[in-house]
């Protein structure tokens, strides 16, 4: 199967191409497996397209040979995700194939998987994402014989106000993961005993995600390559601002 997966929802540009042969489960060198990571974002909307042609070059394959373009839809950056989706759509309708879009905090979870307990029969995953302004993208995973499941939806809100569900604070499985212990672990209202991997939403997690995610039906049109906006609010005004400084004083 010959796919495309890119990332552009945080500060770090993601992109992997598998070609029929390479299997991606393992680093860049494995044979059929071409990576490349940059700046996330805005600054993305300026390198994805080239940096992609030249992953298709390396790889010798036309845009019309891919099975599928795998996206991370969200939630993230609402440049870096704009981004993503306009490329994937174009790059899809130009080359009459499917889009796979695919969770950005689901592709946090298998990073933390492959990461931290590759051989895990199952684990319980709570993935967070900054979303900036103060708060945390946030959904709870379960992995089970090979396959994700979400448990309620994503959420947004402060560190402070995250929860787990009951009782996964008394299972050696469960896992906290993301981009967000730098700026927020004090603030994290968990045992700093819990296990916290630091991971992003990945291409190659993504790639490894999309083969159970295209049996299952996921792929849609060019059309539908469209964003997960979870916040409606994209900046603060100056009085925001000025009040959040000033409590944090």
């Amino acid at each position: 199967m010959n796919l495309l997966a890119f990332d552009t929802s945080t500060d770090v540009m993601s992109i992997a191409l598998c070609r029929s042969g390479g299997f991606p489960g393992g680093g860049a060198g494995d044979e059929g497996l071409w990576t490349h990571t940059g700046a996330g974002g805005a600054q993305a909307s300026s390198t994805l397209i080239p940096a992609i042609q030249q992953l298709m070059q390396l790889a010798q394959l036309q845009f019309k040979e891919l099975d599928a373009i795998v996206f991370g839809r969200g939630p993230g950056s609402f440049t870096g995700l704009r981004t993503a989706c306009s490329v994937a759509q174009g790059l899809a309708y130009g080359a009459n194939i499917p889009v796979l879009p695919v969770d950005t905090l689901l592709a946090v979870a298998e990073e933390a998987r492959i990461q931290f307990a590759p051989d895990a029969a199952s684990l319980r995953m709570l993935a967070l994402l900054d979303a900036r302004m103060d708060e945390l993208y946030a959904a709870h995973y379960e992995f089970n014989s090979d396959m994700w499941s979400q448990n309620e939806g994503y959420s947004l809100l402060a560190p402070e106000k995250l929860v787990l569900p009951v009782n996964w604070l008394e299972q050696p499985d469960c896992i906290i993961a993301g981009n967000v212990f730098a700026a927020y672990g004090e603030r994290l209202p968990f045992d700093k005993g819990l296990t916290q991997v630091a991971a992003l939403p990945t291409a190659l997690a993504m790639l490894r995600l999309a083969p159970a995610l295209l049996t299952a039906g996921h792929a849609v049109s060019a059309d539908q390559a469209l964003p997960t906006y979870i916040r409606d609010k994209v900046a603060q005004t100056t009085q925001e601002r000025a009040a959040l400084k000033a409590a944090a004083t």
